[in-house]
């Protein structure tokens, strides 16, 4: 089965997901912040992220930017997690793939 990183930082959600996952046989690590995911993605590489959109510290969209930079980490799936549902979220999410960070307007 595949290791995966829940990076997640409500308590109950969290719980949820590492349920659900561990009970269908997955090696589940346990992030609850920006920072610590990031650390645990780069110590553990693992099969899959799933990443909460809003947590304390860095947001999951600007984890996600540093994981797709690092050359050992890129090609890691990751699901983002979230209740946001708006377009200029979701747009949020696929900027934060961009390798460069997008041009503002004059």
């Amino acid at each position: 089965m595949a290791k995966i990183l829940v990076a997640e930082d409500e308590k109950q959600i969290a719980d949820m997901i590492v349920f659900k996952l561990t009970n269908a046989g997955h090696q589940v690590i346990r992030a609850e912040d920006g920072e610590q995911a990031i650390t645990l993605a780069g110590s553990e590489l693992p099969d899959l992220i799933l990443l909460d959109a809003m947590m304390p510290g860095l947001s999951g969209f600007e984890v996600l930017r540093r994981l797709k930079s690092d050359p050992t980490l890129r090609a890691v799936p990751v699901i983002m997690v979230t209740a946001k549902g708006h377009e200029r979220d979701v747009l949020s999410g696929l900027l934060a793939l961009r390798k460069e960070p997008p041009a503002t307007a004059s």
